[in-house]
């Protein structure tokens, strides 16, 4: 949806004359010049020579709608191409939330901000950064979710790349056609897990646009220097296999030796396109391969996976804001993680690492977190499922168990934490029994969409006799609890990889280490008001999502410095002052090309002007 190539118009033939046999010169093959559609800019900066009248309407990155003043009506040629009535971009801006809201249904509304997108990049994003609260579940979850799996009936025109396996040994030659020269960040993924929805093959694709479209709303990163692609391997999901509609590759997904070199040739073609220090984030791909791809290139590539750092940046920042209301420490908490993927994982990986900050020790550390997977609780004496990977590190010996209303009972977790994508999990039972242990209880339902969520707001207040400290994935409404409101927080990730990526483009980071994210989650943390935990939320208002973005990329600029990690000098004094001046612009700016006076020629006379031929002799 919010991501577009900036694909160039066609360039005229030239005419082929030669001579005939009988030695005339005649037009051997004449074409008429193919006329462009627009030359549609790319890059920072914009060549006026190269740039017609038209292609200011014509070219969303340069179309200001009806704020053309009358001189730059008159001067481009385009007078009259539109009615007279002139319109600031503040007089637009209220025009779009009208237009908007005139939708009830949340696809319409994502149908619109896209085809907004489409004509008017700056109004666009100055309308999702001003109104991030109310469009945020639009562009992003829960109604992305939705757009992926309608995105065979939705599609229009390209919003990305989509490299797919045939294209293997040429994955270079693809990454070609994408026309803009600086890209800078790459959101990828093989949409093996989109969400809490699962195999959506080629139609995960609007995840990495919308979460790009977040990059410059949330953070002022540049559009063109952000590239959604979707790597599409076929899928195992027959519903869409057998879905007329269905836009990927129809076969079943390569996996093995063959998949793993397929990736491989991915990363290296984006380094030689557009270099090493390309910051590549992995969105929504399995479990079984995203902490396999973490491990493999965070030390020899500019890359994270979100849904593992990113989560667990945001959930983290989530514990260190709760400590504020339990008044308790990390040594006093005990977690209880229902869900052992690369969310959860993530967590309990960052949670240690946030714990040994604090000062507990790293085996005391991992004793404090349990883990429930599909089979039960990690232990080492069980006889189902597996501990491989990352599972082996929070895998307890003790009694094997299966019941989650067991294991919560028998714990006595102080945090529980759901990261299963298996709705309703955290049952009425098990709520009161988070209550009975623990004065705050902490619950964490995290899942994403709405749908999949371990527990709804409502019930993890009701149940808890509203002492609980909850925090979702996904948004969910007020909650009125006798003569209180409660407005619970969600822990969303766009809290966090904005400035991430911000601080390690504009610094030009080589490898991102997790103690980034740490610094992440506590600049988020930081940002957390009494007033916001007085209305029972663990986060700032999404409305001050932009101001927190620049405190982490501050804090991860400092950080890449400190840690030698930067290849931007010298290192700037002032940063945030730096970061700022990189931002991008979402006000109109002037469509004329700049023009100056130059000063009157002095008078020098000059001498008379002598014939050629006396000059040469």
């Amino acid at each position: 949806m919010f991501s577009r190539p900036s694909l160039c118009g066609t360039v005229g033939k030239l005419c082929r004359c030669g001579t005939s046999a009988t030695g005339k010169t005649a037009v051997a093959a004449a074409t008429v010049p193919t006329a462009r559609h627009y030359h549609e800019v790319v890059g920072d900066i914009i060549c006026p020579s190269q740039v017609r009248g038209i292609d200011h309407i014509r070219d969303p990155r340069l179309n200001k709608g009806l704020a053309f003043t009358l001189e730059e009506r008159q001067t481009l040629g385009i007078h009259g191409l539109q009615p007279a009535r002139f319109k600031t971009q503040e007089e637009q801006l209220q025009l779009c939330k009208i237009a908007v809201n005139r939708y009830t249904e949340p696809l319409n509304k994502y149908l619109y901000l896209s085809d907004l997108y489409d004509r008017n990049e700056r109004l666009f994003f100055r309308f999702l950064s001003e109104n991030i609260e109310d469009l945020m579940p639009i562009v992003y979850t829960p109604t992305v979710g939705l757009a992926c799996q309608r995105f065979g009936l939705i599609y229009r025109r390209p919003h990305g790349l989509f490299i797919t396996y045939n294209d293997r040994g040429h994955i270079f030659d693809v990454m070609k056609n994408w026309p803009e020269p600086n890209v800078r960040a790459i959101c990828v993924t093989d949409g093996e897990r989109i969400l809490g929805l699962g195999d959506l093959g080629a139609c995960g694709m609007g995840i990495p646009v919308g979460k790009l479209a977040l990059y410059t709303a949330l953070a002022g990163i540049k559009p063109h220097q952000c590239l959604p692609i979707v790597v599409d391997v076929g899928t195992n999901n027959i519903d869409l296999l057998e879905d007329p509609l269905y836009v990927g590759l129809r076969q079943k997904r390569v996996v093995g030796r063959e998949y793993d070199e397929f990736i491989d040739e991915f990363m290296e073609a984006v380094v030689q396109r557009y270099g090493q220090n390309t910051l590549i984030q992995f969105e929504d791909f399995g479990n079984h391969n995203a902490f396999r791809f973490l491990d493999k290139y965070r030390n020899t590539y500019c890359t994270f996976n979100d849904d593992i750092q990113g989560t667990a940046s945001v959930a983290v920042a989530g514990l260190y804001a709760s400590k504020r209301i339990t008044g308790k420490s990390f040594k006093d908490y005990t977690f209880l993680f229902a869900g052992a993927g690369e969310a959860a994982i993530g967590i309990a990986d960052l949670t240690v690492k946030a714990m040994v900050q604090d000062g507990v020790p790293i085996e005391e550390a991992y004793n404090r977190i349990y883990m429930v997977d599909i089979d039960g609780l990690l232990t080492k004496s069980r006889k189902v499922g597996n501990l491989d990977g990352h599972k082996i590190h929070y895998a307890k010996d003790i009694n094997p168990m299966s019941d989650l209303a067991e294991i919560v009972s028998t714990i006595k977790p102080s945090v529980l934490i759901g990261a299963s994508a298996a709705a309703g999990i955290f049952t009425p039972e098990i709520l009161r029994t988070m209550a009975d242990n623990n004065e705050r209880p902490v619950v964490f339902a995290l899942s994403n969409p709405t749908s999949k969520a371990e527990c709804t707001a409502e019930d993890a207040y009701k149940h808890t006799d509203a002492r609980v400290i909850f925090s979702s994935g996904s948004p969910f409404p007020p909650v009125q609890i006798g003569d209180k409101t409660f407005y619970p927080g969600q822990g969303n990730n766009a809290y966090i990889f904005p400035g991430v990526g911000l601080g390690v483009i504009c610094t030009g980071t080589h490898h991102i280490p997790d103690e980034m994210f740490l610094i992440a989650a506590q600049e988020l943390a930081n940002f957390v008001e009494p007033s916001d935990i007085e209305r029972g939320s663990l986060y700032p208002p999404l409305s001050s999502i932009r101001n927190v973005s620049m405190n982490i990329a501050v804090g991860v600029t400092k950080c890449a410095y400190d840690r030698g990690l930067a290849s931007t000098y010298p290192e700037p004094q002032d940063k945030r002052k730096w970061l700022e001046n990189q931002l991008y612009n979402f006000n109109y700016e002037s469509s004329m090309p700049a023009s100056w006076v130059w000063p009157r020629m002095p008078y020098i006379k000059t001498r008379e002007e002598s014939p050629l031929i006396a000059a040469i002799k």
